[in-house]
């Protein structure tokens, strides 16, 4: 692996730490397992429960971050690292950047 191959290695494996500590975090049992409840007035209950779904969503969405992580890392490994997924063309190094995990092109993460 060449140093700069090494340096978004390194840069992949710390974001993959990161999440998967987030994750951890985020699917750990409420601290507060009190009763959400939803009446004719906004309250504690319906408070909760509209920052639960919000955390639900941030959650599937790194999950998602981290499965790009996860295949960015596997691409180096294949020596793939800045090809398309889909269509094979080169991500430009701009994309990669900014987003080391990017595994499509434009085009193509445009279509997802």
């Amino acid at each position: 692996m060449t140093p700069a191959a090494e340096d978004i290695a390194t840069s992949l494996e710390d974001k993959r730490v990161k999440l998967e500590a987030e994750l951890a975090l985020m699917s750990a049992p409420p601290e507060s397992a009190g009763g959400i409840s939803f009446g004719k007035r906004v309250g504690e209950g319906t408070s909760m429960a509209i920052e639960r779904i919000e955390q639900v969503a941030l959650h599937d969405d790194m999950q998602v971050l981290l499965k790009d992580v996860e295949r960015a890392l596997a691409k180096l490994d294949e020596g793939t690292y800045g090809e398309c997924d889909v269509c094979g063309a080169e991500i430009p190094p701009e994309r990669l950047e900014i987003l080391p995990w990017a595994v499509l092109c434009v085009r193509d993460a445009a279509k997802k």
